[in-house]
């Protein structure tokens, strides 16, 4: 069987980590690629248990699929051990896990300026959660990472970061007036890490490629989403990784060609945490209701989620740049009692009528979305199995979202539970 790609379609919160507990059963590795724990999957099993994962992958509930941080990933190792526990506290096996040597760490430093930056920056906020993500990313970028494997070796360490404190130590002093990190202390405390997570490590590239050698299933999940991708999202708004198919391959190390089936999830509305250009938006009595009705607050920060309509031209443009193969229509039931449930089909900007994404920030920061109205429905449709089991007014709902993106809606959200879904295409054979 080959790579399967799970992503979100929107700007996160689609509720992914569903999707993946479902596949859980029937797939044999399931790979987290990108991002940190500013992500969160909240996961609710049939007997009724609720999970709320940061940095495990989803699968850590299934009960036989390997579970693999890829390179892709920066590490909060105490956030990560904090998981870990928690999770064998509730009876999960977590010996499955496995971290590749690769992925870099978040260190003190990066919290320290994450923070003090965004609070710097005032009005001009992204809208970071602070837990030294971004920075984290940017020096990897910049070579000057901490990775995974040099825990393994505490010369390797201590000179890397005695390197990375000599430069970070000035700015948050001298800039922003801030305490210095000891540099013995964060060896001492990272060492203490190592020495638990040392069993978890390993050279993941080779073990997903044997995986795939033997035909086995291997499920790859991201977290964020596609509008909040470093290249193709709403730049500067955006998270600090590549959350979209593309950013799977590098995040893994997985060929493109091992790839066949891209899932992607949407809520069967629009929401969005931190800043950034919203065009489907609410700030009426609608917008409430979707937030309060959804339970709209983000698993990581606890924030209100800001709640709009379906977003037909934001779903398009990320079915296109994902391949995705299969649509999954999350929270369907949120809409239940609206008299009307309108989709954005495009955007007016300057007077003219635009269907694509626009091109520039500045577009899309204007754009005024052109709405479509459809007929809402009263009934109750959390028992709901089959498309059948709908309301009309539902079934045409989801029927016109399927033809504006252009891909097929292949499973229905009805509810927050595990098995509360209308399946139209099977996912996995």
């Amino acid at each position: 069987m080959p790579a399967i790609v799970l992503i979100g379609a929107q700007w996160g919160d689609e509720g992914k980590g569903k999707v993946t507990d479902q596949l859980g059963e029937r797939v044999d590795y399931v790979v987290r690629f990108s991002g940190g724990n500013n992500a969160g999957h909240t996961v609710i099993t049939p007997d009724g248990q609720k999970y709320a994962l940061h940095l495990m992958p989803s699968g850590a509930l299934s009960p036989n699929a390997v579970i693999v941080i890829g390179n892709g990933v920066v590490v909060d190792p105490k956030v990560l051990l904090s998981e870990i526990d928690g999770l064998a506290e509730r009876g999960v096996d977590v010996s499955r896990l496995r971290i590749s040597g690769d992925a870099h760490l978040i260190m003190p430093h990066h919290r320290a300026l994450d923070r003090v930056v965004e609070r710097y920056l005032g009005s001009s906020r992204i809208g970071t959660t602070g837990r030294g993500i971004g920075p984290a990313y940017g020096d990897k970028v910049a070579r000057m990472g901490i990775r995974v494997q040099d825990l393994l070796d505490p010369g390797i360490l201590r000179k890397k970061l005695e390197l990375a404190l000599r430069e970070k130590n000035q700015v948050l002093f001298k800039v922003y007036n801030r305490k210095a990190i000891d540099l013995d202390a964060t060896i001492e405390e990272y060492l203490e890490y190592a020495e638990r997570l040392r069993p978890y490590i390993a050279e993941t590239r080779a073990m997903l490629w044997d995986a795939l050698d033997r035909g086995d299933t291997v499920l790859l999940e991201g977290a964020q989403a596609t509008m909040l991708d470093m290249d193709h999202g709403t730049y500067p708004f955006v998270t600090s990784s590549n959350p979209t198919a593309g950013g799977a391959c590098v995040g893994t190390g997985i060929p493109p060609t091992a790839i066949t089936k891209v899932i992607a999830v949407s809520k069967a509305y629009t929401t969005r945490v931190g800043s950034g250009p919203f065009p489907t938006e609410l700030f009426d009595d609608n917008g409430q209701h979707l937030r309060k009705v959804g339970h709209e607050y983000g698993t990581t920060t606890g924030r209100e989620r800001r709640c709009g309509w379906f977003d037909a031209v934001v779903a398009r443009y990320a079915c296109r740049l994902n391949g995705v193969t299969d649509l999954v229509i999350t929270k369907l039931d949120v809409l239940t009692g609206l008299p009307t449930v309108p989709i954005c089909v495009g955007y007016e900007i300057n007077g003219k009528r635009v269907d694509d994404m626009p091109m520039t920030q500045t577009d899309f920061h204007h754009a005024v979305p052109v709405y479509e109205e459809h007929p809402g429905w009263w009934e109750d449709i959390t028992k709901a199995r089959t498309e059948d089991d709908l309301p009309e007014n539902a079934r045409s709902y989801i029927a016109r979202i399927e033809q504006l993106c252009g891909t097929r809606v292949s499973v229905v959200g009805v509810g927050p539970g595990r098995e509360e879904n209308v399946t139209r295409h099977p996912l996995l054979p």
